[in-house]
């Protein structure tokens, strides 16, 4: 019985040890595909490794340079550019290194970033982020073109000074002010630039063009006439007697004086100088000559359509291009019934009024005896 009971046990009579359950087949497959799957995984953890090696680099490596950077790189902030976009042109230049960075500098000094103007710069190469923002921010480190426009200088002077400071050839301007539409000339102007390029500061964009120069001229005289409230329709008037006012006056002090007499001299044509401005300045403009008085043969030249000794009215056009006070001095001038005036002494540019011509005669006189005392002024030619 008992021989019988251990068969059934143990599988028909065999020693206990032989008669233990083996492992089934299944786990020992189970542990190879475990072993060659953790080599897939390690081989490709490889790969992969290899192929994500240069993100991970610039994601744990810093953002900025290290400075304080060496070489030259030139570069453009364009007007309305963002902050983000300055970053990129930079980043473009290797300039900075990372967008990030200079974000983060204008973040951290706000008024460094809104200092920053439009313009040329040349900055070094990989900088960091900060002394790059610094030294945008700094306003003698913009390279543009800059050139200062005296209040009455003719067009044709104007080019020249123009040119000299942007290197554009005269001849560019010269074309460009042919081309009145594209300079936006107001049509009071009647195509003739003469007046309409106003006299200030400019830092123009790189590489501004003739035609980008003067439009940005006389969209600055157009925003005067327009700040002095001045009707379009007496633009061109206004802009005339402004030109004159500004070839005659002798201190700023005098100009609302100064349009006066001449606004009295068109008012009132049967008093004083019957109808004629009687400018000298007017005079030399057609004659093309600079001069403290034209000669006794210009006055006489009838030819000149800007002889107004000569010729009543209005001239053609302006006689140089004025500047805000002489345009304001035509808007608003002076109360008096004076017909007559003249510079007594160049030099120092005192001026007399007169209402009648026994009065400028002997106020003539102190002018001719300065000419005397001053022979190298030419004042006669």
């Amino acid at each position: 019985m008992t021989q019988r009971l251990d068969q059934d046990i143990f599988g028909g009579g065999g020693s206990a040890e032989a008669a233990r359950p083996k492992p089934p087949r299944r786990t020992f497959q189970s542990l190879t595909a475990l072993l060659i799957s953790l080599a897939v995984v390690i081989g490709g953890g490889y790969g992969v490794y290899r192929i994500a090696k240069p993100a991970i680099a610039k994601f744990t490596a810093s953002e900025d340079y290290p400075g304080p950077g060496s070489g030259e790189a030139d570069i453009v902030v364009n007007e309305g550019d963002s902050g983000r976009q300055i970053a990129s042109t930079l980043v473009r230049a290797d300039v900075i290194k990372t967008t990030s960075a200079f974000v983060k500098a204008s973040s951290d000094s706000p008024r460094l970033a809104q200092a920053i103007q439009p313009g040329s710069y040349t900055l070094k190469e990989q900088m960091k982020a900060i002394d790059a923002l610094k030294w945008l921010a700094d306003p003698k480190h913009r390279t543009n073109p800059r050139v200062t426009i005296p209040e009455g200088l003719w067009a044709s002077e104007i080019y020249k000074r123009l040119s000299k400071a942007t290197e554009v050839p005269v001849k560019d301007y010269e074309s460009a002010a042919k081309d009145v539409k594209a300079l936006g000339l107001p049509a009071a102007a009647k195509g003739n630039v003469e007046g309409w390029l106003f006299p200030a500061t400019y830092e123009f964009p790189p590489k501004a063009t003739a035609e980008q120069q003067l439009k940005l001229m006389v969209a600055k005289a157009v925003e005067v006439m327009k700040g002095e409230k001045i009707d379009e329709a007496d633009w061109e008037k206004t802009m005339i007697l402004a030109s004159i006012v500004e070839s005659e006056a002798g201190s700023s002090n005098d100009r609302r004086k100064v349009a006066r007499v001449f606004i009295n001299r068109l008012e009132q044509p049967t008093a004083g100088t019957v109808g004629r401005l009687d400018s000298d300045a007017t005079v030399s403009y057609g004659a093309k000559r600079r001069a403290v008085a034209p000669t006794e043969a210009e006055r006489a030249d009838a030819s000149n359509p800007y002889n107004t000794k000569i010729h009543k009215g209005l001239p053609p056009g302006p006689i140089s291009n004025p500047g805000r006070d002489s345009i304001d001095a035509v808007a608003h001038p002076a109360d008096g019934p004076w017909f007559y005036f003249v510079t007594v002494n160049p030099s120092t540019g005192e001026t007399k009024f007169a209402v009648t011509l026994e009065e400028q005669v002997k106020n003539s006189e102190e002018f001719v005896a300065w000419c005397k005392k001053h022979p190298e002024a030419k004042c006669f030619g």
